[in-house]
């Protein structure tokens, strides 16, 4: 059967079923087809198009390589005349009359199929040049009417991307006699809307997108489908599967690019990942530029993993931007330190007050200026890397900009987006929570990145050349940057106008990979200033941070290997807290510093009377309670309805106790006011103080060297009558829970 196009009313077509003719079913030899497509530079767009051709066995000529382009960004104006004056010279130059011609941009084009299928959907067409199509027209909306109708499909032409035979399209294009930065979309338009010439050069459009995918305005339209090791695009809205994709206007294809036709698969996962890497025989000058804007917790621990970071320090050069006075101290002490480590650092502190742009673009020049400096690794003073390994793992990437896959616990939040809204806000990819949690690992090209990501210095001097990557009046910075990065500014002064479109030259490609685990990004929100060790209260905020600060590095351990201890009968013994939580609790309580006076009498109680009276200050005096429940319900509960099975762990009182031999070295024998009661050791016997313990009087069973971090758990009523023994030197520090069901 064969297809036959008939003009049944004027301006409307429709197709018919006609046999074949055994001529007329011969197939175009693959040989025959020839892809044509202008380039003017290798960009990372062009790299992506050219895999996908060589992968499907296409044959490209290239058209102005090295040429300056001239014919706009599409954007602001038309443009595009180059394209139409290079390839009428090239067609000048070829005499076979059988060559089938396929003209298509590059720099936002992939094959999604081979040659075999694209020439038996063009000669199904019956026609000798076929043009993609557009749901929208452009450049010139008066121009509407004048288009022929269709029945089903798109009813305006496309000219990025047309097929057909060499003697039409030479043809076509032989009336060309504009300039460069002419319209080629107007060119080929008016040719399409005259009747004599449309028949004159047997033109027709792909209206149901069978070869051509144009995606701006059909973006809802096209799917991704995974059959048989590869990757297409439907169009759902015809049932199609076009063999070009094309990502044209403000709708670019690094989305469906990272798939299609083979580049991640369900089969094989990521199938260029490991392609292309850069080896690592000698190690690159990177810049790292550390920013501060806000208060922030765990900074300490930030500067603790960054020197950690497997890099020689030698090959790294330090700025950091702290806009916060409250980091100073850690900052100064870092430096002091180990700042004689690295090859350079240069502090810009909060007296200069310079915003957050002025401070990123003085970073990223601090490393475009040095003409040694190879990376500038940009690093957020929230971001949590634990991978000590990332900056070489990214180095090896070779990718112009790449950033490490970084999330927030328990949220889908991440430092990239997969993809953008029409006016260049977030907007969210069909596979970004599969790549956030890990059912899909890869190497992604993405529109934004941010908090952590590290950019090519030859950029910085060549592409993005602009000093003011991060500004913006419209945008924050990181908006700035990468809608910067993706309109490539160094072509052009920075336009302030709020656009997710691209230039027709779309040089850098951002983006992020999800290969290893690199680590996360804390929550800065309700983050507190009014206490010694602010970082203590992150319990609810950044509970993995804080388990990783706080919490003793054996407790994971506790039930899968037996560390529980029993050194009285009902008393267990186990690792708790990590020296740091240790000390800066007792210095909380030594800053805050209202300790009580061990009488009896005690208004912070119920009934104002303590029969046993202590030294001490309770939790609640510190704004610390509703942290402390939290600690016992995920920390001490699953331990103690292991040791005491069917009680539920709530807190009645819980407080830290001092001893001194001159204040009050010991407590006498006494019932505790609990079911059962937590004592954390908070500092070292020996090396803090003398003495110490507890003893229980009913077994003659004492605990005389208490481990600091390690807390004992025992009754507090009827059976576990007790003393606290006396500290004879220095000081002893013990946090104290009452604990009923």
């Amino acid at each position: 059967m064969r297809l036959s196009l008939l003009l049944l009313i004027p301006g409307i077509f429709v197709w018919s079923l006609f046999p074949l003719t055994s001529g007329e079913e011969q197939r175009i030899p693959e040989e025959k087809l020839l892809v044509v497509t202008v380039a003017t530079k290798e960009t990372d767009g062009f790299k992506r198009f050219f895999r996908s051709a060589k992968h499907l066995n296409y044959t490209v000529k290239v058209l102005g390589e090295g040429e300056k382009w001239k014919s706009g960004d599409y954007m602001s104006a038309p443009g595009g005349g180059q394209k139409v004056r290079l390839l009428k010279a090239a067609l000048e130059e070829m005499t076979d009359g059988d060559k089938i011609i396929l003209f298509i941009d590059s720099y936002d084009v992939v094959f999604a199929s081979g040659p075999k299928e694209l020439l038996k959907k063009f000669q199904q067409a019956r026609h000798k040049v076929v043009f993609s199509s557009e749901s929208l027209i452009w450049p010139d909306r008066h121009l509407e009417d004048k288009h022929p109708h269709v029945v089903e499909g798109n009813r305006f032409l496309g000219s990025g991307g047309f097929i057909g035979y060499l003697p039409n399209i030479k043809e076509m294009v032989s009336d060309w006699t504009g300039e460069d930065n002419d319209s080629d979309q107007l060119f080929f338009t008016k040719i399409y809307i005259d009747p004599v010439k449309r028949k004159s050069t047997n033109i027709t459009l792909d209206s149901k997108c069978r070869l051509f995918q144009n995606l701006h305005g059909a973006l809802d339209e096209v799917v991704l489908k995974f059959e048989d090791g590869r990757v297409r695009a439907r169009n759902v809205l015809y049932d199609t599967l076009p063999v070009v994709i094309h990502g044209n206007g403000p709708t670019k294809i690094n989305y469906l690019g990272n798939y299609i036709p083979n580049t991640w698969t369900f089969e094989m996962g990521c199938t260029v990942c490991h392609k292309d890497l850069h080896p690592l025989s000698e190690y690159p000058l990177v810049a790292i530029g550390i920013f501060i804007q806000q208060p922030t917790p765990f900074v300490g621990v930030f500067f603790e993993r960054l020197l950690k970071l497997q890099y020689p320090k030698h090959r790294l050069k330090l700025f950091i931007s702290n806009q916060e006075a409250h980091h100073e101290g850690q900052i100064s002490s870092f430096l002091k330190d180990h700042g004689s480590l690295y090859q350079e650092v240069k502090l810009v502190g909060p007296e200069e007050e310079m915003d957050p742009p002025a401070s990123r673009n003085l970073g990223v020049d601090m490393c475009r200026k040095d003409k040694h400096c190879d990376y500038f690794f940009l690093l957020d003073i929230d971001v949590v890397l634990e991978n000590e390994n990332t900056l070489q793992i990214l180095i090896q990437q070779n990718l112009p900009i790449v950033a490490p896959m970084i999330t927030r616990v328990g949220r889908l939040w991440s430092n990239f987006w997969g993809a953008l809204s029409a006016d260049g806000y977030y907007a969210r990819s069909e596979d970004y929570v599969d790549i956030v949690q890990g059912r899909r690992v890869g190497v992604w090209n993405v529109p934004y990145v941010s908090s952590v990501f590290l950019v090519k210095a030859s950029l910085l001097r060549a592409e993005l050349s602009d000093y003011e990557l991060f500004t913006s009046t419209l945008l924050d910075p990181d908006m700035a940057y990468c809608h910067n990065v993706r309109s490539k500014v160094s072509q052009r002064k920075h336009q302030e106008y709020l656009t997710c479109c691209e230039s027709f030259l779309q040089e850098v490609f951002m983006y992020v990979t999800n290969m290893q685990t690199f680590g996360r990004i804390l929550s800065t929100e309700n983050y507190q200033m009014s206490h010694l060790h602010n970082d203590l209260w992150q319990i609810f905020e950044n509970p993995v941070d804080w388990q990783k600060r706080y919490i003793h590095e054996n407790y994971t351990l506790i039930m899968k290997d037996k560390l529980i201890e029993t050194p009285c009968p009902d008393v267990y013994w186990f690792p708790i807290f990590s020296d740091v939580a240790c000390d800066h609790i007792v210095e909380e309580m030594e800053h805050f510093g209202r300790w009580s006076g061990g009488n009896t009498t005690d208004a912070r109680i119920q009934g104002g009377y303590e029969n046993v009276p202590t030294i001490d200050i309770h939790m609640n005096q510190i704004n610390f309670e509703k942290e402390w429940q939290k600690f016992l319900l995920e920390y001490i509960a699953p331990i103690t309805e292991k040791m005491y099975p069917g009680y539920y762990t709530k807190f009645e009182l819980a407080f830290v106790v001092r001893y001194k031999p001159d204040e009050q070295p010991s407590l006498r024998p006494h019932h505790d006011a609990s079911t059962f009661t937590i004592n954390v050791a908070l500092n070292q016997v020996g090396r803090d103080y003398q003495g110490g313990g507890c003893r229980f009087l009913r077994y003659d069973c004492s605990v005389d060297a208490p481990r600091k971090g390690w807390t004992l758990l025992h009754p507090g009523r009827l059976t576990h009558y007790h003393e606290g023994l006396p500290t004879t030197a220095g000081v002893r520090y013990i946090a104290v829970s009452f604990v009923d069901p």
